[in-house]
């Protein structure tokens, strides 16, 4: 019987499996979780010849290092890297056939944050409730990938095999640029720092991971100052800590929380939040309901 596994020869500093993620269980205390560039994951998925819903490796700025036990056909998507097999370069954004027992390595990102590796059939690690995901905030799904771990593939789809040879993908955004519809607690703040965060460019900080996107900047002045009892979060929020800076909650985001939400992203605009970069320009755009 065919072993259809990667063994992970070099994990990289973050290298979680993510799929669509498990939406639906927020009332449970269970947060979405799932690729962080949607867009990204999708489109290695198309061309490893997967469903969209496959399972993915998502990395984080340095990659990984993987080694099929059987023959699998890969493609490497989401921010721009250097892909090898053998040390041989091959092409990124495009399906790439391995040899079982070769090492396809994915480097270190040149722009962006976050790189996406689709292998036909999917990573096949056990789904809890719905989802294969690597959930940083719960603990759900599988631990991030460690050196020497083996991670189990499916079965590959007949006729699966994808129909382009390459696919253009956009560039990691120079300036992050959200347009954010005001509220539900911007009753919270004072006008001016209303009209602070979306006239005033921030920064990505550093301290951003897959729960959420971290700023510095301006502090934004709260008019009230009494506390406010916790409420359901949602993707996209943007919260106000004590220190007066915004923070965007991205897919691991806790689903309750009691800092006050001044705005809340557009999700068209959350996929290029995962590949802005610490020190990135970020403008908040206000724009109306709907």
């Amino acid at each position: 019987m065919t072993d259809r596994a990667l063994a992970v020869v070099r994990a990289g500093a973050l290298t979680t499996v993510q799929d669509r993620g498990r939406p639906g269980h927020a009332h449970l205390g269970v947060p979405r979780s799932g690729a962080l560039d949607g867009p990204a994951a999708a489109l290695a998925n198309r061309l490893a010849g997967n469903p969209p819903d496959a399972a993915v490796l998502e990395t984080t700025l340095d990659g990984c290092s993987l080694r099929p036990r059987t023959p699998v056909t890969v493609a490497v998507t989401g921010a721009p890297c250097p892909v090898s097999v053998d040390g041989r370069p091959v092409a990124w954004g495009a399906p790439v056939r391995v040899r079982a027992g070769s090492v396809l390595d994915v480097g270190a990102v040149v722009s962006g944050v976050r790189s996406y590796v689709g292998v036909r059939g999917g990573i096949a690690v056990e789904p809890v409730l719905g989802s294969r995901s690597t959930d940083l905030l719960s603990g759900l799904g599988p631990a991030p990938l460690t050196d020497g771990a083996v991670l189990p593939l499916g079965a590959p789809l007949e006729g699966g095999d994808a129909y382009v040879d390459v696919a253009p993908q956009p560039a990691a955004p120079d300036e992050l640029v959200l347009r954010v519809t005001l509220g539900p607690r911007d009753d919270w703040f004072t006008p001016a720092a209303v009209r602070l965060l979306t006239s005033r460019a921030y920064r990505v900080s550093p301290a951003s991971n897959r729960i959420g996107l971290r700023t510095t900047g301006p502090a934004l002045e709260r008019a009230r100052r009494d506390e406010l009892p916790s409420e359901g979060m949602v993707l996209g929020a943007v919260q106000v800590p004590p220190d007066g800076t915004p923070v965007v909650f991205l897919a691991d985001h806790p689903t309750t929380g009691g800092y006050p939400v001044i705005a809340v992203v557009r999700p068209a605009d959350l996929p290029a939040a995962a590949q802005a970069r610490p020190g990135a320009p970020v403008r908040f755009v206000a724009v109306r309901r709907r």
